[in-house]
């Protein structure tokens, strides 16, 4: 009768950047992979491009300060992490370039960073964006495969509830 007043706790995502598919568990980082961070997924980025998106409507709720990591926030209270590169925290910042700043409020696809890959590469370190919630679980989309883009569903974050 007052199903206007439920909130939704699941929320929608699309691929942060165009690229390959990646299953968590397939991640050369064991954290990522025992999905010690949070569940979700992640996109090995195509040669061609350099920047990301958010996969999600929400607000930057963090930036790290070596700018390797953005949380972001959904209406719902997902907490969002796009991880970018594997063990890229060492590069003090250098390859990424910031689109947002924290508190702002993001649409699905919009840029939130620039990322020179192959300063990434150059310092023998993955390029792998990964895509986690500590707080959701994650649902993926049927037959998400292979070559991604921002317009790619790859499936759901539902928060968690007590």
């Amino acid at each position: 009768m007052f199903g206007f007043l439920k909130k939704e706790t699941s929320v929608e995502l699309k691929a942060p950047t165009s690229g390959l598919f990646v299953p968590l568990a397939a991640v050369s980082d064991e954290v990522f992979a025992s999905k010690a961070v949070g569940d979700g997924f992640a996109v090995t980025p195509a040669e061609n491009v350099n920047q990301v998106v958010s996969p999600i409507d929400g607000v930057v709720s963090s930036i790290f300060p070596t700018k390797h990591a953005i949380m972001l926030t959904t209406k719902a209270g997902v907490e969002i992490l796009l991880h970018l590169g594997i063990d890229t925290v060492e590069l003090n910042g250098a390859p990424f370039t910031m689109l947002v700043t924290e508190g702002a409020k993001v649409q699905q696809g919009a840029p939130l960073v620039t990322v020179d890959w192959s300063q990434v590469i150059a310092a023998y370190k993955e390029t792998t964006v990964m895509v986690v919630s500590a707080n959701a679980t994650f649902e993926l989309a049927d037959a998400v495969t292979g070559e991604v883009s921002p317009a790619t569903t790859i499936g759901t974050f539902k928060l968690m509830t007590d």
